[in-house]
């Protein structure tokens, strides 16, 4: 029996490159995805998501890099990787006029999986009549359909390109518990997203791509420490924004006796300052993923400290 190492690397891409004609789809993309994580891809529509992920599966060609998938070659060994990895695309589509059950059924026989076991089991737990037929189903129905085909076969990889789309809230946090399961059973994880949220909730690092490049990958609660913290205090008297001119401290706003700032070092020598007033209310808070998200496409990555892309193990 193969002993499966928790810092196995599952997912390496380097330097990739794909074009469409003269149009950029990305540019020297570079990550790692160790064993056992669930890691996300944020970026807008058309930031390059969907098409780092199609060329991972061999589904596009790519015009430079290389890609392995338990190292084996993304293009040459297509084949033996999608028997190991489970995939949810971006636009899954229904063969029409055929009921839930044996659409499923149909694709299970595909794998090597050979127990519908999960399949029913996940069905179930997404509330999925498999006695419908395809093209009766829903937006969120269809989606529901594809969340349990990418997990059914208990594949190794799962990849997942905006898995809760078209889903309603209590649904959702249903397939986060998926997810969060299939972690714990080992279980790699690779998901793309633009809901902000989910992915600070569930994910273990987090990779933003903007147009093409990716700008950071890091661990979630690290990217938010290079952010800063963000102080709101409520004095008694309105108070003087120069005193908190201090290194590593920013974005100072005032408004009546209200203050506000971002602090990335220093933060005592701000305390300190405003411990000599009278205070109503005070509150410090790190970023949401929102906010760093909204911060680095509307300062640029150059702007932030500490902000050069991470690459090798950083996923």
């Amino acid at each position: 029996m193969i002993r499966k190492k928790k810092d196995e690397i599952i997912l390496k891409i380097k330097n990739l490159k794909k074009y469409y004609g003269k149009f950029r789809g990305v540019e020297n993309v570079n990550l790692e995805v160790k064993r056992g994580e669930i890691f996300g891809f944020l970026g807008p529509n058309g930031a390059g998501k969907t098409t780092t992920i199609r060329v991972c599966l061999g589904l596009l060609s790519k015009n430079a890099g290389d890609i392995k998938i338990f190292g084996l070659d993304s293009h040459r060994d297509s084949e033996k990787i999608r028997a190991k990895t489970g995939y949810l695309p971006g636009d899954f589509g229904l063969i029409p006029d055929l009921k839930v059950k044996t659409l499923l059924n149909y694709l299970l026989g595909l794998s090597n999986c050979k127990s519908d076991k999960k399949m029913k089991d996940l069905a179930n737990r997404l509330d999925l009549d498999l006695k419908r037929k395809t093209q009766e189903l829903s937006k969120g129905n269809r989606q529901k359909v594809g969340i349990v085909q990418a997990f059914m076969a208990d594949q190794d990889l799962i990849i997942l390109d905006e898995p809760t789309s078209g889903l309603d809230p209590l649904v959702q946090q249903e397939v986060y518990k998926i997810l969060k399961e299939a972690q714990a059973e080992g279980k790699t994880i690779f998901m793309s997203s633009h809901v902000l949220a989910e992915v600070e909730s569930i994910c273990d690092r987090v990779g933003i791509i903007r147009e093409g490049i990716l700008q950071v990958v890091e661990d979630v609660h690290v990217l938010r420490e290079k952010m800063g913290k963000i102080l709101e205090v409520e004095f008694f008297l309105p108070v003087d924004a120069k005193k908190f001119k201090l290194p590593g401290v920013s974005n100072i706003k005032t408004e009546g006796n209200k203050l506000s700032l971002t602090v990335t070092e220093n933060i005592d020598d701000v305390i300190k300052i405003v411990a000599d007033q009278k205070i109503i209310n005070m509150n410090l808070k790190t970023f949401s993923l929102e906010e760093l998200f909204l911060k680095y496409y509307s300062d640029g990555l150059e702007k932030q400290p500490d902000s050069k892309v991470s690459v090798g193990g950083d996923a």
